[in-house]
């Protein structure tokens, strides 16, 4: 099978600039696996890959997609296979990095294998603009198991649920254990990058400070002025939506920086309980070995 390399990790972890080396050695270029960095214009809130990184080695899939279209792990799947075919068929390796965990499932198992129906998701969002809560009722009556198991704030998936009951008439938990069929094509290295939580935590603080200092504010004010909608999902994105709170006079300047701090470690948690699902994974802790050794622990493996 066509060797893979999947190199994620929790946000802040140090993911992309040890992708590069890797590639920079492996004769390999690198595919997104990260659910905003995949938008156009998200660059300064998703720690975007830097010009001269992009210049270093070939990056695909990274900032593609309009902000308007809400994008799923289903329509990742498709996108990212072309992109791994392509990457194999020119000799090289591909490496997917980043951290949005529905996106390895997509790749791994098939997950959600079902159409967007983008003009019902519409629907559903403005119902939902309307009449807060509306949906988790629907969703509790459609499929009462997959309510228990989505949080009550988690509107995206929501109304992933009820759309894929709509669709196929069927409910989420049954669709994903008919094409839950693991993946043939290729065969899938997957390194966790990990660090001890009170460094990972220093270093997402820092990294959100960063961003402010960079124009978080005024990154977030021109996608407004684009004419986006601030309900959009791609907006629902932490960074973004503390801004807006800001913007908007609902919290004062130093709460928006905490509360960007506070959700960031807490979405970095999540993330990293996510991935321990993953059987498959090697993981590796950046705050115990050097990058020399990591560097070249995850080469050795690919290799052999």
């Amino acid at each position: 099978m066509k060797k893979v390399l999947i190199i994620a990790g929790p946000t802040g972890v140090g993911k992309t600039d040890l992708s590069v080396k890797i590639a920079q050695v492996l004769n390999g270029e690198i595919v997104c696996l990260d659910s905003r960095q995949i938008y156009k214009y998200f660059k300064i809130g998703t720690a975007f890959p830097d010009e001269v990184t992009l210049k270093t080695v070939k990056h695909h899939l990274f900032g593609e997609i309009d902000p308007s279209i809400n994008f799923t792990a289903y329509d990742y799947k498709i996108k990212a296979e072309t992109t791994i075919e392509n990457i194999i068929n020119q000799e090289k390796l591909p490496i997917l990095v980043g951290g949005t965990g529905f996106y390895i499932d997509a790749l791994l198992n098939g997950f959600l294998n079902v159409e967007s129906n983008y003009g019902l998701r519409s629907y559903l969002r403005k119902l939902e603009d309307n009449n807060p809560g509306i949906l988790r009722k629907i969703l509790v009556d459609l499929d009462p198991q997959s309510a228990l198991k989505i949080h009550p704030n988690d509107i995206k998936r929501i109304i992933r649920a009820i759309e894929i009951y709509i669709v196929t008439g069927n409910k989420m938990g049954e669709v994903i254990k008919e094409n839950k069929t693991k993946n043939k094509k290729f065969d899938f290295d997957i390194f966790i990058l990990d660090r001890n939580r009170q460094e990972l935590h220093e270093r997402i603080n820092q990294r959100v400070e960063k961003m402010i200092e960079q124009g978080l504010i005024d990154e977030t004010k021109y996608i407004l002025s684009l004419g986006y909608s601030k309900n959009l999902n791609a907006l629902n994105t932490i960074g973004y939506k503390e801004v807006i709170q800001y913007l908007e006079g609902r919290i004062d300047f130093n709460k928006m920086v905490h509360l960007i701090k506070v959700h960031t470690r807490n979405y970095a948690r999540r993330q990293i309980i996510y991935f321990r699902r993953l059987e498959k994974a090697k993981w590796i802790n950046l705050s115990l070995d050097s990058e020399e050794n990591v560097i070249k622990q995850i080469i050795e493996n690919i290799k052999n």
